[in-house]
């Protein structure tokens, strides 16, 4: 499923990803520094859907969506190449996702961020009603 975005496509196809730029960013970002190439690859093709923005067909953006596809869906690992900020594109990811035939009637979407709030607020996020109910566990 594709969509335009100014000069921009958003993208659902999973055979266009630049995996070498995706990892570029990942590995460099806060919340998963030094990631393997392999485990880029590998989460991006356990992932429901894999958003993608492009520019003259360079990968400019990148974003997962995991979900059951009837209850939740996780919103992560969104990222913009630094030089296409401030130009919408994650707030178009973010809705885009959210539009999407495949995750609507959905109870609950989530997501973690360090400092995009005003982001994910513009698409409609708030902060966890009870944030006390939630757990998590470190992976190993």
């Amino acid at each position: 499923m594709t969509k335009s975005l100014g000069d921009y496509e958003i993208d659902t196809d999973p055979t266009r990803l630049q995996f070498d730029r995706v990892h570029g960013w990942l590995t460099n970002s806060y919340w998963c520094p030094g990631i393997p190439l392999e485990r880029v690859e590998r989460a991006a093709k356990g992932t429901t859907m894999v958003v993608a923005v492009y520019k003259d067909e360079e990968q400019v953006a990148y974003m997962r969506v995991i979900s059951d596809k009837t209850t939740f869906a996780w919103v992560c690992d969104v990222f913009v190449a630094e030089e296409h900020r401030k130009k919408g594109i994650a707030h178009a990811m973010v809705q885009f996702a959210l539009d999407h035939p495949e995750f609507q009637g959905l109870r609950r979407w989530l997501l973690a961020t360090k400092d995009a709030h005003d982001i994910y607020e513009s698409c409609g996020f708030i902060p966890l009603p009870n944030p006390e109910r939630w757990m998590s566990r470190p992976g190993n």
